[in-house]
């Protein structure tokens, strides 16, 4: 899930269990091959491939797999699938609003997946345009604390090339820029060697719903059930919890 800072750590740790990690890659493949289809199979003239194949590599796709996905999207080889964008908006349990943002080649199948889990797990699916305001447009780019980079280092790093604000989200460090900077601010912390783990635009919340544990719980099963959804690329969400509430949370 996306749109919790705190969260972002803990979901990393899921994500490389085995039984999730064949969906995670095929997600990551997708990615590379809408963004190379999209800007081409350069990925020096296509900082969206490159930061799609980066975020892969960090997450362990064999190297074969990327350059097929590379190969597809850009029509060197045949068999790439006509992938569309869809958001879709919805209220999952507490009222947190919700985004979700799916990758797919079948509209409808998409829709049915979403809201499935959304109704099988106290969510509902809303109208167009009735969440979107609640969330802007920025760019965030994630750093782990085992690059030995400090807040002052990616501060002094970034701050020219449009960092508006670094959090600590426990084991990484999260710089947001405008979206349309997240390229620069990403150069600026290559410039400046330091090692990042990923780099991409994303759906922040203006405001955030504060969760107990079992509202916690509840948001925490509803995600997992839309991240299973072969469509569905991300999930942003203005949740909000304390690291504690969600570590009793995610205890199950």
């Amino acid at each position: 899930m996306s749109g919790h800072s705190k969260w972002a750590t803990t979901k990393h740790k899921k994500a490389v269990i085995d039984a999730k990690r064949g969906k995670l890659f095929a997600k990551l493949i997708k990615n590379i091959e809408v963004a190379a289809r999209t800007g081409g199979g350069d990925p020096a003239g296509n900082p969206t491939l490159f930061d799609a194949i980066q975020k892969a590599k960090k997450s362990s796709v064999p190297n074969d797999n990327i350059d097929r996905a590379v190969k597809r999207g850009s029509g060197e080889d045949a068999g790439g699938a006509q992938y569309e964008t869809i958001m879709y908006e919805g209220y999952g349990p507490n009222g947190v609003a919700m985004l979700i943002e799916c990758l797919t080649d079948n509209r409808n199948r998409a829709a049915m997946e979403v809201r499935t889990a959304l109704t099988r797990n106290n969510g509902t699916l809303a109208d167009p345009g009735s969440v979107a305001y609640l969330f802007s447009r920025k760019g965030q780019v994630v750093v782990s604390k085992e690059s030995g980079a400090t807040e002052d280092d990616l501060m002094e790093a970034t701050l020219e090339a449009g960092a508006e604000e670094i959090e600590d989200a426990g084991e990484v460090f999260e710089i947001t820029s405008e979206a349309t900077d997240v390229v620069a601010v990403r150069t600026a912390l290559q410039d400046a060697g330091i090692d990042y783990e990923s780099a991409e635009a994303a759906w922040v919340p203006s405001m955030k719903v504060d969760l107990d544990v079992e509202g916690a719980r509840k948001m925490l099963r509803l995600i997992d059930a839309l991240e299973d959804c072969d469509d569905v690329q991300n999930v942003f969400a203005n949740m909000d919890a304390s690291d504690e509430v969600l570590e009793a949370a995610s205890a199950e």
